[in-house]
Parts: C-alpha cells; sequence; structure tokens
C-alpha cells in the first residue's frame, strides 16, 4: 500500500491509541476510528456509491475512511441546496443509497432514492439487503468496477473515494473526482506542520474540499487529534479552541471576519492556537486574526480541483496571493497567450485589459483527476495537455500574484462556488420578470455576493420578490437587486455581464438590497448613506475598492 494513499495513512494509525477524534463530548482513539471506518466498509459492502445528507458528525468521518479503506464512494451532497438540485446532483453521481442526519430527512427523503439514517450505522449486510432491490440500481459490487479496484488489498492512489461539488460556467453543478491521492498528498504536506501531540480544529463542512484536505488529511498524516464541530460557530471558535486544546484551525474565506466581529476580550490570545490554514481571508482579516488570538495565519490559494495552488509569501505585498510557481502562467482566455506584468499607478491597476488573465498550469493536471462522468467539464478544464482553471488574476513584474475573480458567470459566496444559470433560471420564474441577469460583486471581506440584473414588465413588489427567492439556496439569493430598461447586449442578443459587473450598484437605475444583519430578510432601495458605508467596509477589509478592481 503506497503512502500517497489516504488508505496508507488511514492503517498507519490502527495501532495508534492517542486520541483521533473529538466531538462534543465524546472521544474516540485512532484505534477506534479505523476500527470504526473498516466496520462502514463490511457494512455498506455492495453499494457503489453512498450519498451523504449531513453536517459535520463523527459518521461523516468513519464514512470518508470507509471508502478509503475499500466501501463505497462517499458523494459529498452539500446541504444548503434546494431539493430540486440535491435530486440532481444524486442521479448526475449514480448514489445507490443516501444516508443522512437530522434536520435532513425531509430533503433526503425528496430525491427518491432509498434513505436511511446515519444513526443506523454501522448496518448489518442483512439489513443493508431489505432495501427495494429497485431502488438500489447502480449497486453492484465494488470490485466489479473497473476505476475503483477495490479487489485487492491494496489500494493505487488514483482511485477514488469522494466526490465533491463544484460549480463551473455552465451553470450544471460538476462532481470532482477525490481520489486517494488527492486528499492524501495536501494531507502529508500540511501534517508535517503538526505532531500526535497536536489537535486540528474542523469546523468547516467536510462536504467540501478544504476541511477534507487541510484538516481531515493532515490529522490522519500526522496523528494529531481531529476535533469535529457540527457547524461553523463564530461565538463557539475561541470556546472549543481551549476545550479541546486546538492548535491547528483550517477556515475557508469570510470565517475569521465572522471570528473578528464577535467582542474582543483581553484575554483572546491566551489560547493553544498555533496556525490558522485556509484560503480567501481578506488582508486584514488574516493579520487582525493573527494580532488578537496570537497566532500565524497562512492564507493559501486553490480550489477543488487542486490543479493550481499558489503558497503564500509572508514577505510578499499585501493582498497577493504569493510568488506564481513554476508551471503557472497567466495567460488570456481568448488568444492563449502570456498576460504581460500589471503596472500599477497609485495603487491601483492601471493595465487590467492586458494584465489580467486566466491561471493556467502549463506543466500538467497537478492533483485534478477529472470530473465524474463530465467529458464536457474536463475538455473545458483541459486543453492542449494544460489545465485552464478559470481563475482570473495578474501579476507584477516581481512574480507576486492578485487574485481578479472567477469570470462573469461564476460566484464564490461564502466560501462556495455558485453558477448564475440556474439562479438566472428562477429568478426568470417570477412573475413579471421579462430577463434576468446574475453576476458577481465584490464582499467587502472576501469573495463575492450575488447581484441580479431585472427587466421587469410591471412594478417590483419586494416582499413578493422575498418569498419567491427564499426557494433558493440561501447563498444563492441576491444581496442586490437593479431594476433595468433594458440589458446590455452584444449584437447577438448575449448579455454583456461585464458593463453590469464594472457598474455594480454604482447605477442610475434602481438597487434593491438586503442588508446583511440576521434580521433581514427584506429587500429596500439601495441609499447613497448605505453605498458609503459598503464601500468603506472595503478599506477597512484591505480590499480594492469595488470599482477599481
Amino acid at each position: 500500500m503506497t503512502a500517497d494513499t489516504l488508505a496508507c495513512l488511514l492503517e498507519r494509525r490502527a495501532a495508534d491509541d492517542r486520541p483521533g477524534l473529538l466531538f462534543e463530548d465524546a472521544t474516540w482513539t485512532w484505534r477506534e476510528v479505523v476500527a470504526a471506518c473498516r466496520e462502514r466498509a463490511a457494512a455498506l459492502a455492495g453499494v457503489g456509491h453512498v450519498g451523504v445528507l449531513c453536517d459535520n458528525v463523527p459518521e461523516l468521518v468513519f464514512l470518508i475512511g470507509a471508502a478509503a479503506l475499500g466501501g463505497p464512494v462517499v458523494v459529498a451532497l452539500n446541504t444548503t441546496r434546494s431539493r430540486e438540485e440535491l435530486a440532481r446532483d444524486a442521479r448526475a453521481t449514480d448514489v445507490d443509497l443516501l444516508l443522512w442526519d437530522p434536520p435532513y430527512g425531509p430533503a433526503a427523503a425528496s430525491v427518491g432514492l432509498p434513505t436511511l439514517p446515519l444513526a443506523t450505522l454501522p448496518l448489518a449486510t442483512p439489513t443493508l439487503a431489505t432495501l427495494p432491490s429497485a431502488g438500489l440500481p447502480h449497486a453492484t459490487p465494488p470490485e466489479s468496477r473497473d476505476e475503483r479496484g477495490r479487489a485487492s488489498g491494496d489500494r493505487a492512489p488514483g482511485e477514488l473515494v469522494m466526490l465533491i461539488f463544484t460549480s463551473g460556467t455552465s451553470g450544471t453543478p460538476r462532481a470532482v473526482r477525490i481520489t486517494q491521492r488527492k486528499i492524501a498528498i495536501p494531507g502529508l504536506s500540511l501534517g508535517a506542520m503538526l505532531t500526535p501531540d497536536d489537535v486540528v480544529y474542523c469546523s468547516m463542512p467536510l462536504f467540501h474540499s478544504g476541511a477534507l484536505m487541510a484538516a481531515l488529511a493532515p490529522a490522519v498524516a500526522s496523528g494529531a487529534a481531529l476535533a469535529v464541530r457540527r457547524r461553523f460557530s463564530a461565538s463557539n471558535l475561541l470556546p472549543d479552541i481551549r476545550r479541546h486544546g486546538c492548535t491547528y484551525l483550517h477556515y475557508v474565506g469570510k470565517a475569521l471576519s465572522y471570528v473578528l466581529a464577535t467582542p474582543p476580550r483581553q484575554d483572546d490570545a491566551d489560547n493553544p492556537l498555533r496556525i490558522a490554514f485556509g484560503n480567501e481571508g481578506s488582508a486584514s482579516a488574516t493579520r487582525r486574526f493573527g494580532e488578537r488570538f496570537g497566532c500565524h495565519v497562512i492564507d493559501a490559494f486553490g480550489s477543488t480541483e487542486s490543479a493550481v495552488s499558489i503558497t503564500p509569501d509572508p514577505s510578499g505585498p499585501a493582498g497577493a496571493l504569493g510568488r506564481l510557481p513554476d508551471g503557472i502562467e497567466i495567460r488570456n482566455p481568448a488568444t492563449g497567450e502570456r498576460c504581460v506584468p500589471a503596472v500599477m499607478a497609485d495603487g491601483r491597476l492601471a493595465n487590467p485589459d492586458e494584465a489580467i488573465g486566466e491561471l493556467v498550469n502549463v506543466a500538467g493536471l497537478g492533483l485534478f483527476d477529472g470530473y465524474y462522468n463530465d467529458e464536457a467539464a474536463d475538455a473545458e478544464r483541459i486543453r492542449q495537455g494544460a489545465y485552464w482553471s478559470g481563475d482570473l488574476a495578474y501579476a507584477d513584474a516581481a512574480g507576486y500574484v492578485y487574485f481578479a475573480g472567477r469570470g462573469t458567470d461564476r460566484l464564490r459566496v461564502d466560501g462556495e462556488n455558485l453558477a448564475v444559470a440556474p439562479i438566472e433560471a428562477a429568478l426568470r420564474e417570477f412573475g413579471g420578470v421579462v430577463e434576468a441577469a446574475v453576476y458577481p460583486v465584490p464582499d467587502p471581506a472576501a469573495g463575492d455576493q450575488v447581484m441580479a440584473a431585472l427587466v421587469l414588465d410591471g412594478p417590483f413588489d419586494p416582499a413578493a420578490f422575498a418569498a419567491f427567492t427564499a426557494r433558493l439556496g440561501a447563498k444563492a439569493v441576491p444581496r442586490y437587486v437593479r431594476l433595468c430598461e433594458e440589458l446590455p447586449q452584444t449584437p447577438s442578443h448575449k448579455v454583456v455581464k461585464r458593463v453590469l459587473v464594472k457598474e455594480a450598484w454604482r447605477t442610475a437605475d434602481p438597487v434593491w438590497w438586503r442588508p446583511p444583519t440576521r434580521d433581514a430578510t427584506g429587500f429596500r432601495i439601495l441609499t447613497e448613506e448605505d453605498i458609503s458605508v459598503i464601500e468603506d467596509e472595503f478599506a477597512r477589509h484591505g480590499r480594492p475598492h469595488p470599482l477599481e478592481s
């Protein structure tokens, strides 16, 4: 069994009686964790792909381990998606059995597949056999699947362990193939910073690759304990860290900003935390978090595909992702030519059209093992042996890279990739909508917020619109709604979204918005005072002015 597999890393923990998993008031040793993984693998024998709809709970950790050790492939379903999207995702990934944990039972039942509560695991094989055979159309013995080769005790680095969804420009969610090596290699790399005496804090969802590769994997690789929280809570982060003795924290996006918004205390730095590792934290948030809580923050750049990664350089300029690595280039997506270095004037990018391009791995595919059953998606990303990420960036003359966005047809909200096409399709069903365009505008702290431009044939009813959009996933509901007489279009009647993106909320058209407060569920007119507050937030978080990006 090779070292660059998750199976190998788990087997190394099989006789380890140190704490391995911490959850609320319960503790499992690593020996007990590995044993539980083996039990789940045996109990689910005969299931090809098992979908999971749950928060971060121990059973999810055991299932991921079971998949690595010979059990079914785990399809990590996103709990924030609508029921229609969940059904589509399950069909696209050949899910045979759907496991769920409260409160997701009703959503699981709506998918139309056999379901079981996670609490019933581990199952005896006869119990699984009682499920209707007609409901398990893909439930063939795992060893019969050529790509996985699970009949042997050896696990190949390219063997499939999980499927994790991301979104692309087409609007159709894409299932990324998460292989043994895709988990093990980052685990070994990050685990080199840890020892068996460390404790890794995981509150980011394990249905995303970040928590899987930057929390679970390094814990397994190093023998550090993994402290799992059901859901992220800004107010409980520091109490959790002190309670479990956490020394390493994984975060995504605005999590640091949410924690920094909690009332400061004089003893905030009195905690065991040494390292906070993640991505998409703003320059201001990473600096302030490190100062307030007395730890070293490492904000890296990567994606679920893992084909392009950039290591941060603490000595680099503020806002830079790091230096452009060997084999990674910034290319014009239209011409394929390398982009010229950025020219900065008074702190602003003076040549965006020439300097901004797509991050491309010209040396190969990195850890990208393709999408699941999606040749068109693979072809979009892989061209002439190079991986085109879809992520826009520019680099200065010294080689420091700056993120420029993900284009106008993809958004990243609170650490989650969203495609615009499904949101646009839903908005077009709202009464009176003639046309709809959805696009990203910057979030003051990190990532994007959703903005929609609507052409209506009558007055806008904000209350009805709020009720209508409540059916969308929580992160897909527009923050801003622009009411237009017409949308900017090409001669072939395609919407020119770059115009809408550039104008954002600075437009003569009326704009309605949802203020970012916990109790704000409705829309109201955006005022000049609101705009001033919003744009002041960009300066406070150390991000470029939204209309100068």
